[in-house]
């Protein structure tokens, strides 16, 4: 990601049905699809999406449809991609660059439980 995008909780809920969609939507399926634990307005959905365009975490595309234009948005960042940046902003913020602090910070909090830790000691094991 070559600029840092920060987008709210609201907008991330926008870009997750982007994300999980895997292609174009216009605002009103964007709203369908956030219908099954949101209650937003039309107007709040468009307001969210307009922030993201405005990022440039969005692009929107002018397409006919039915004798009228209608926008339809797609992300312009991969969901892995965020997520990766996000943690590392995380990590940079709260540990100091240090995953390490972070490991140590979610054990001593018992975040982890033992099983966790065994996965995640094997999953380091086949990886490193």
């Amino acid at each position: 990601m070559e600029q840092k995008i920060t987008v709210s909780d609201a907008e991330l809920e926008i870009l997750e049905v982007l994300w999980a969609a895997e292609t174009a939507l216009n605002a009103g399926e964007i709203r369908s699809a956030l219908n099954d634990h949101k209650n937003w307005e039309r107007t709040t959905v468009l307001t969210l999406i307009q922030r993201l365009v405005k990022k440039g975490a969005v692009t929107q595309e002018k397409r006919a449809q039915n004798n009228r234009e209608v926008y339809y948005y797609t992300p312009c960042i991969a969901r892995e991609e965020y997520v990766r940046t996000e943690t590392k902003n995380f990590i940079e913020k709260f540990f100091k660059g240090r995953s390490k602090n972070l490991a140590a910070a979610l054990v001593d909090s018992d975040a982890l439980t033992k099983k966790d830790i065994e996965e995640l000691r094997d999953y380091f094991n086949q990886n490193l």
